[in-house]
């Protein structure tokens, strides 16, 4: 049976040679991409089955790479393996259509699995940055906000955020300090990974958290 041919994207020799020593036993390493430019080009060139990149490379980002590929109609999967632990450049990543968001750290324990799920039409996401936010927004997983466990008055926050209320309102309204609303707030903003208020009020009002009729 023939391997996935596999193509690698990194301008950093000593992590491209890492990686060809950790795949080359399961897959055709078909060849190596300096920049987001050469990405593209072999792609189109060698027809891999799947893309590792790195997200910062010379020339053309991972990114704006898989984006111009998608322009172009190829959907070759690529698994990006980045040294960005954050939400944000995962979710850039998934948006423009990776496949897989894997961290370099954690690369010699997840970047099979995640190009195996890759290959099987999954995506995969280093488990450290899988918030709630990122499962609903890019994985469509079941229900997202089964997993958020609100109490009572994180609750009662939430509902008069929706209303538009500030933290001094809230605070009057519920009896207790606008800080202690604001760390409400937060607290529910860090567990979804969620940057603003209004993408906290809209996730609470799409997954029947709040009452909408009642938003502003």
């Amino acid at each position: 049976m023939a391997k996935p041919r596999i193509l690698i994207a990194d301008d950093h020799g000593i992590v491209v040679e890492g990686l060809q020593r950790l795949l080359a036993i399961d897959f055709d390493l078909v060849g190596v991409a300096r920049n987001g430019v050469e990405m593209v080009e072999q792609c189109t060139a060698l027809k891999p089955a799947l893309v590792v990149a790195d997200l910062s490379m010379p020339l053309m980002n991972g990114v704006d790479a898989l984006r111009k590929l998608r322009r172009q109609g190829d959907q070759t999967r690529v698994v990006f393996l980045s040294m960005h632990a954050d939400v944000t450049s995962a979710t850039r990543a998934l948006e423009a259509g990776a496949s897989g968001y894997v961290l370099k750290h954690a690369a010699s324990d997840e970047l099979v699995t995640a190009i195996r799920d890759a290959l099987a039409g999954r995506v995969f996401i280093s488990p450290s940055l899988r918030t709630p936010a990122v499962e609903e927004r890019l994985l469509g997983g079941p229900d997202a906000a089964r997993g958020l466990e609100l109490t009572p008055r994180q609750k009662e926050v939430l509902q008069l955020l929706a209303e538009g209320k500030s933290a001094k309102e809230i605070g009057a309204i519920l009896g207790i300090s606008p800080r202690t609303a604001e760390t409400h707030k937060y607290k529910m903003m860090d567990d979804l990974g969620l940057p603003t208020t209004a993408e906290l009020v809209q996730y609470a009002i799409r997954h029947g958290l709040v009452s909408a009729d009642r938003a502003p």
